[in-house]
């Protein structure tokens, strides 16, 4: 019984942590797909508006339209997409223009209201008269079945929704110039260090961060909020402190480890290394004070969301005159989780071992899978991945994250990379989860993503990946592969 009490509150957290988990990655698959037209936005703001590198009244003009009608109705539409596809995608982006047409505020969180909303609307609708029309009606009601609803969601969206998301924008701002001017924003790290080592980065970036962003870069040319959970300084001091201090295969491992985070901006590679001696949390909480602080001391800003968190993206959206601001957060930071983590690396490294790091990354599976799983009567999504077996050579590899744009698009290169010199000339496709095809047969994800993968995808053999760098992960799908062939 004690056994079954202690149980509930562990399966309440995870099921917490998975709805977080799944609400960040339908943000993520809203706003990351058009990252691109953030960058384009940033770029021309950085180089056109009065304070910029080559001013331009002209091409000015751009900036405003961009990021106050452009990327809403372009996160509307994605939105629409992923519930009903384009036919949904057409009616969000519709219901989208509604409240970004005339708002004194950029319609983001708007647009993440009303697009998922037409496409959800839409694709009732479809499945009421599904085999109800007449033949040779389907396209008359479905063009004008969608002009409608759309059009009807964009007069409730102008005249009642526009108005709410203005007055949320406004008290979202004016929360964050009452933390900035209170300097309470370096406590922020407190929340988002180690809610991105749960996976929770994209909830509190895109969801959160920025919106405010966009609404200060608007008026100010650039905000510190693009910084706060992009840098990657904290894991490269933690990172930098594994190379330094560790011994063996996990100090081989970190220089990899380093230049796919710090340079590639897939922050993910380095979450092991921190559930491998939990206490390394504080390397990267104390690590993003002190980069929030300098941030916050020097009045650095970005101009737009860097994607993904590297180097070069941070210093590509870093406006005129802000580099030493910008550089010296993101090394400050660096500085400050390499000697807090040096600290208990250095007392605790001979008991760390390659086991240590394959028992960290084991670590992680059980603590996502909570999140995933009922209780362990029934065999593991693991245990069966293990006994399937492949019933043909696949027409088709996929590679699966929350976002399809990071981690999913490393491995995917890695595990092409290693089919071709096997000899196996088959597609490897990156894809996020949940736009996985129904009829994927051979899908490599994470722990965490293994139940929506299978959910998706459920006649596919599935392989977890917990570390990208390691190659055996990959060399299981052509072991398999040889077998079929002999």
């Amino acid at each position: 019984m004690a056994t079954q009490v202690a149980a509930q509150p562990i399966a309440s957290s995870g099921r917490a942590r998975a709805a977080m988990q799944k609400f960040g990655g339908f943000l993520a698959g809203m706003v990351m797909p058009n990252i691109p037209a953030f960058i384009a936005w940033g770029l021309i703001t950085a180089f056109f508006i009065p304070t910029g590198w080559t001013p331009n009244a002209k091409l000015d003009q751009l900036v405003s339209p961009m990021v106050s009608f452009l990327i809403p109705v372009l996160i509307g539409f994605t939105g629409g997409r992923l519930v009903h596809g384009i036919r949904g995608g057409v009616v969000g982006a519709i219901a989208t223009a509604g409240v970004a047409i005339g708002a004194s505020q950029p319609m983001f969180i708007g647009a993440m209201i009303m697009g998922p909303l037409g496409g959800y609307l839409i694709k009732q609708f479809d499945r009421a008269v599904e085999g109800r029309i007449r033949a040779g009606f389907e396209m008359l009601v479905n063009t004008f079945s969608a002009g409608i609803l759309g059009g009807g969601l964009a007069i409730l969206g102008f005249l009642g929704v526009q108005p709410i998301m203005d007055q949320v924008s406004a008290w979202l701002g004016a929360a964050a110039v009452w933390v900035t001017n209170a300097h309470l924003l370096p406590l922020i790290a407190i929340f988002i260090e180690p809610g991105k080592v749960l996976f929770l980065n994209n909830a509190i970036n895109h969801g959160i961060l920025e919106p405010i962003g966009v609404e200060q870069a608007k008026q100010a040319g650039k905000s510190i909020f693009f910084l706060l959970e992009t840098d990657p300084g904290p894991g490269l001091g933690l990172l930098m402190a594994y190379w330094a201090f560790a011994k063996g295969a996990i100090r081989q491992s970190a220089p990899g480890a380093i230049l796919i985070q710090f340079f590639g901006g897939i922050h993910e590679v380095y979450f092991p290394y921190v559930l491998m001696r939990p206490i390394l949390v504080l390397a990267v909480i104390l690590g993003g004070m002190a980069a929030d602080t300098t941030f916050m001391v020097l009045h650095a800003g970005l101009v737009a969301t860097p994607s993904p968190g590297s180097i070069f993206a941070e210093i590509a959206m870093t406006p005129k005159g802000g580099y030493f601001p910008v550089l010296s957060g993101i090394f400050v930071g660096a500085l400050v989780s390499f000697l807090v983590a040096s600290f208990f690396i250095r007392r605790s490294r001979d008991e760390m071992d390659e086991s240590t790091l394959a028992f960290a990354q084991a670590v992680v599976q059980d603590m996502k899978s909570q999140s995933k799983f009922t209780p362990s009567a029934q065999p593991t999504a693991q245990a069966v991945a293990e006994e399937a077996t492949l019933a043909g050579v696949p027409q088709a590899v996929y590679f699966a994250c929350e976002a399809g744009m990071g981690s999913s698009a490393m491995g995917a290169s890695i595990l092409k990379k290693r089919l071709q010199e096997a000899g196996y000339d088959i597609p490897v496709h990156h894809v996020p989860v949940n736009q996985l095809p129904s009829t994927a047969e051979v899908v490599f994800t994470q722990a965490s993503f293994e139940t929506r993968a299978r959910q998706v995808a459920p006649k596919a053999k599935i392989y977890l990946v917990q570390n990208f760098l390691n190659k055996a992960t990959y060399d299981q799908l052509i072991e398999d592969l040889g077998h079929l062939k002999g």
